[in-house]
């Protein structure tokens, strides 16, 4: 229902940071919760964080805990992942998603997001 479009990523040293963005259109973007995933080669798609439509409440896998913050900005609709001492482990394509629901607090399952980017490549060098 709402269209989302990921930009910000690239290559990064060890340690270093990066901030994604996903912009968001349509006219509900503010009714949405948002989430980051991210996916490597072979691998299943994880859950990285989420925020409520409000703005008010946050969650993160734990192996981000402490080093990514999301957050949001309804004016632009867009939610940002700033991204902090990233590790070669954090190497992915990264989504942004829109929950399914009108609900007010944060998801972590991929099937309850039902709107996805294209995604944007992040590279942590060892």
């Amino acid at each position: 229902q709402v269209q989302l479009v990921e930009s910000g990523g690239g290559l990064v040293q060890a340690g270093g940071s990066l901030r994604l963005s996903c912009a968001a259109s349509g006219r509900t973007f503010s009714l949405y919760g948002m989430g980051w995933f991210r996916q490597s080669p072979g691998k299943e798609r994880e859950f990285v964080a989420s925020i409520s439509s409000s703005g008010g409440s946050t969650r993160y896998a734990n192996s981000v805990k402490g080093r990514f913050t999301i957050s949001r900005d309804d004016a632009k609709t867009t939610v940002y992942l700033q991204m902090n001492s990233l590790l070669p482990e954090d190497t992915a394509v990264y989504y942004c998603a829109a929950q399914r629901d009108y609900i007010n607090t944060p998801l972590i399952r991929a099937a309850d997001f039902g709107s996805w980017g294209q995604g944007t490549q992040v590279t942590v060098s060892s």
